[in-house]
């Protein structure tokens, strides 16, 4: 008999059907064998369209809504992405050009990130991209570039603002950061863009990320606007962009709730006709990464042992923290936690206490730590949830020589 429910129905977006994990409405097990091989990504197309979908019936219309590309870069999950967004936010040159390749208009494109080389920021010019300049230097160099090709940059100037995103993961503004532009600066490095013959096309002002409380982001956001409409009146010429970063979290722990993004789209709607009546012609945009993908990816290994050490039950997988290093703690975890898991292809049944461990010789390489998980043997498939960014490319991929990991879109 068939049953559709979810798994973990707290934390992910996945059905199951006669005991077996859906992955893009495909049984896991087959899926594996489509696949050919494990470890692997999976990321469900139609969670992110959902995903998008559920922003935009809660952001104002007038909103940009931007994908950054660093939280998953896998060039078919970029040109997917890049038909339903307004823009792209690279950090790279090589995301640069997964960017350009996804058929997104160049000048859709911002290149922001400290440490911009000459060779990626003579890219972006050429490219027609804009350019999120983080320091004197990287201002300097833009001009310098746009004379050696006869290009005028796009330059915006990535703002540190005097402000945090309270209760963030990450705070990645407010204080002493290697992130953008000291606020009380910008004035300064306005005036010498304006001497080296370069406008100054908005600014973009990040203060953190992974915030479930939507009440913080609302604050930052209002704090985000004023500052820019003080830059403003420092501007030389009219701004086009203004880039007030993102910071929406999904739950990836027990106890954590989703973002209620309702108040933020609320407050926003409020505020933006201030914004555009301060500065005719500017376009606001809010910028995301993991909120679109994050919970649209599982990462999937199969067991290849299991053991009993003193009582404890270890199940050995195939994959393990070189393929995804976040979900064994070591991407920014202070105290490891567990990110949801299951056994994907026996997902009821009677459960036991496991750790779920890979093939590398560290103990750091845990994927779960004392979960109750159905009882699982040699062949079954254990399943990461949330796990559609900051998977693949945040992970150690050369340690120990192990097979790199694949990715599918489904």
């Amino acid at each position: 008999m068939s049953t559709n429910k979810p798994v973990h129905a707290e934390q992910t977006l996945y059905p199951v059907i006669d005991n077996c994990l859906q992955v893009g409405g495909i049984p896991l097990t087959r899926l594996a064998q489509r696949v050919g091989s494990t470890p692997f990504y999976a990321y469900d197309r139609a969670l992110i369209d959902a995903r998008v979908r559920h922003l935009r019936s809660h952001l104002p219309a007038e909103l940009e809504l931007h994908f950054s590309i660093k939280a998953n870069p896998m060039p078919a999950l970029v040109s997917h992405v890049a038909r339903l967004v307004d823009g792209l936010d690279v950090a790279s040159g090589g995301e640069l050009k997964v960017a350009l390749d996804s058929g997104m208009a160049p000048e859709r494109i911002s290149f922001a990130g400290p440490g911009k080389g000459d060779a990626e920021l003579a890219q972006a010019v050429a490219a027609g991209a804009w350019v999120h300049a983080e320091s004197e230097r990287e201002i300097r160099a833009l001009a310098r570039i746009g004379d050696q090709l006869g290009i005028a940059p796009r330059l915006v100037l990535r703002i540190n603002p005097d402000f945090e995103l309270k209760g963030s993961g990450m705070r990645m503004g407010g204080g002493a950061k290697q992130f953008g532009i000291d606020a009380e600066d910008a004035p300064r490095l306005m005036g010498l863009a304006t001497e080296l013959g370069l406008q100054v096309g908005g600014f973009h002002i990040f203060s953190g990320s992974q915030s479930l409380k939507a009440e913080a982001i609302v604050e930052a956001q209002a704090q985000t606007v004023e500052l820019a409409l003080r830059l403003a009146d420092h501007a030389r010429s009219p701004l086009q962009m203004l880039n007030i970063g993102g910071g929406f979290g999904i739950p990836y722990f027990p106890g954590e709730a989703p973002l209620d993004i309702a108040p933020i789209g609320a407050r926003l709607a409020d505020s933006l006709p201030r914004v555009k009546a301060a500065l005719p012609g500017v376009q606001v945009a809010v910028e995301m990464g993991r909120y679109l993908v994050g919970e649209a990816g599982v990462y999937v290994a199969r067991v290849v042992d299991r053991k009993v050490s003193r009582g404890q039950v270890f199940l050995v997988t195939d994959g393990g923290l070189h393929h995804h290093l976040a979900a064994s703690g070591n991407f920014g975890q202070v105290i490891r936690k567990n990110y949801p898991v299951a056994i994907g292809n026996r997902v009821d049944g009677p459960k036991e206490a496991v750790s779920v461990v890979g093939p590398l010789c560290t103990p750091l390489d845990l994927l779960a730590e004392r979960m109750e998980l159905p009882q699982a043997d040699v062949g079954d498939l254990v399943v990461v949830f949330q796990s559609g960014a900051y998977g693949r490319t945040a992970s150690p991929a050369a340690f120990l020589s192990h097979p790199d990991v694949v990715e599918v879109l489904v």
